[in-house]
């Protein structure tokens, strides 16, 4: 299988099970190059599941994931992001006695160059490779205007810096595709307000493909190219806001309206 002309990710009739549990059913849709795509439903839906796919944490048991034409299904999760893709997550994950720098650090070692006994052994290579790591983690802490906590440790931030600090150490790995889980939740009415700007940047700037999994319908609405509805595992549509905001199966798995097409 070969994905369409200008789509960076396809998802083909992918679908996961967990005992009698059918998490994603069939699901396909593409995520063309340069864009920002989002992926929405309710609770339940199957938006994590996916992302936990992408990320080769869940193993699916049918169809296929093509990044860049190639199947991710042989790849392990360690090799995810040296394949150009990064990822935030819904519950922050981050080394919180680390600070700022160090964290974004991690980000960026998966494009390390130095091997492990190079750099236990402070080899001159190891060094420079280091401040090149250092250098890299300075400009994202710049862009994402970290620089006045930049030596302070994650767990004394506030919740809205540690998601920008989460999302630094995804843009570390200069990834190609990157996958945001839900980054407007717990986020305050300002910095919500600059988050849609900053996504936009990051596409626009950066050059980076978005995938959005989020809540937050007006952020939805007013960021996304174009957007997939996921309800009980299975996509009930996918089109442009405008489309999906008028579409009678989304109103429904949103209003809890009647649907006799909707999975028991």
């Amino acid at each position: 299988m070969s994905i369409g002309t200008g789509n960076l990710l396809s998802c083909r009739e992918v679908t996961v099970r967990f005992g009698g549990i059918v998490a994603l059913d069939a699901v396909s849709f593409d995520v063309p190059t340069a864009s920002i795509y989002g992926l929405i439903g309710p609770n339940g839906a199957g938006k994590t599941t996916l992302f936990n796919c992408l990320s080769r944490l869940y193993t699916y048991q049918s169809g296929d994931l093509l990044f860049k034409g190639n199947s991710l299904t042989p790849r392990s999760s360690h090799d995810i992001a040296r394949l150009g893709i990064g990822r935030t997550f819904q519950n922050l994950a981050m080394f919180a006695t680390l600070s700022v720098e160090q964290n974004i650090m991690v980000g960026a070692h998966c494009r390390s160059r130095a091997g492990f006994i190079a750099t236990a052994l402070r080899t001159p290579a190891a060094r420079r490779e280091e401040e090149r790591l250092t250098t890299r983690a300075g400009e994202i802490i710049a862009y994402l205007d970290l620089g006045a906590v930049r030596h302070t440790a994650v767990a004394e931030l506030p919740f809205g810096v540690q998601k920008r600090v989460e999302l630094g150490r995804a843009l570390a790995a200069d990834p190609t595709l990157l996958l945001l889980d839900e980054p407007a939740a717990g986020l305050g009415h300002e910095e919500l307000a600059g988050l849609g700007a900053l996504i936009r940047d990051i596409r626009d700037r950066l050059d980076i493909t978005v995938l959005l999994v989020e809540h937050h319908m007006n952020l939805v609405m007013s960021i996304c190219d174009r957007l997939a509805v996921l309800n009980f595992g299975r996509r009930i549509a996918e089109g442009t806001a405008a489309e999906i905001q008028c579409h009678p199966e989304v109103i429904a798995a949103y209003l809890g309206a009647p649907d006799h097409d909707r999975a028991a």
